[in-house]
């Protein structure tokens, strides 16, 4: 089989998990340890297009949510369990623009000039949403600074750990496939979620700022495809790097509600003091 002749891109996204697209279809393949010789054992070749990257990319991240899946689900969303959340949207929104501009110097001096423009329109599209996430802490009666202090949820640790180690590793291309997942993942959020989760909220209380700009009524939607186009024009090697990305970052973020969460009487005594006066 010629690659180079084929509509085809594959990655091998776990050690017994490789993803093979096509414009057509997608599908799984389970090397065995003995299974060396077939071609999707191989590295990728070949150039990449829009519609088979995107498949790769889509599939990766399908199939880190079945093998986090679990009997273990979140707590029933409460107002105070909100604020947890908002904390954990502080921490992931908080640390993207700094860490974007130090990809962007990386890879710029490495002469990736695609992928710096990429990074920098990135840490410009990013700035200013923390701030989304402490105006809505801030709204449920609350010190939105200290409350971002006190609460790390550990699911937004793990991941901006993840985020750091792949821009700051030898070759960040990891990065994209990181912000990829992200942003794909949060166009599950529809209206009807949003007005769901504003329901649980006192009356006149808008809390969702942060939450509407990471969701499909946002602007995930168009960075979702730029990223897209981007990564179709790259090499079969970091295109393979990035599906690797999306595959382990949504492994980490499908197995949050295994990290455990803190209790409703736990959060509140961690709150109560931070309480703004009057409130």
């Amino acid at each position: 089989m010629n690659a180079e002749c084929l509509d085809i891109e594959w990655a091998r996204v776990a050690p017994d998990t490789v993803v093979v697209a096509t414009s057509e279809r997608v599908w799984v393949y389970r090397p065995s340890s003995t299974d060396s010789s077939n071609f999707f054992t191989q590295p990728m070749s070949g150039a990449g297009s829009v519609a088979t990257t995107q498949k790769l990319l889509d599939t990766s991240i399908v199939l880190a949510k079945r093998a986090a899946s679990s009997s273990s689900r979140p707590p029933a969303l409460s107002p105070t369990l909100w604020v947890w959340s908002l904390a954990g949207q502080y921490h992931l929104t908080h640390s993207t623009p700094q860490l974007m501009e130090e990809a962007r110097e990386r890879f710029a001096a490495a002469g990736r000039e695609s992928l710096a423009q990429w990074a920098a329109q990135k840490a410009i599209e990013e700035s200013g949403h923390d701030r989304l996430a402490l105006l809505d802490i801030q709204s449920l009666g609350y010190d939105a600074e200290a409350v971002v202090e006190a609460l790390v949820p550990p699911s937004a640790k793990a991941l901006v750990d993840y985020f750091t180690r792949s821009v700051q590793a030898i070759d960040p291309i990891g990065c994209v496939g990181y912000a990829y997942t992200i942003e794909r993942l949060a166009l599950a959020v529809g209206e009807k979620h949003i007005q769901a989760v504003e329901a649980l909220l006192p009356q006149d209380i808008h809390a969702t700022r942060c939450l509407r700009v990471h969701s499909s009524v946002g602007s995930d939607v168009e960075h979702v495809q730029e990223t897209v186009e981007l990564v179709a024009g790259l090499s079969p090697e970091e295109r393979t790097n990035v599906a690797i990305a999306c595959y382990e970052t949504a492994l980490l973020d499908f197995s949050s509600p295994q990290k455990g969460y803190p209790s409703e009487e736990e959060l509140l005594q961690i709150l109560r003091p931070l309480a703004l006066k009057g409130r």
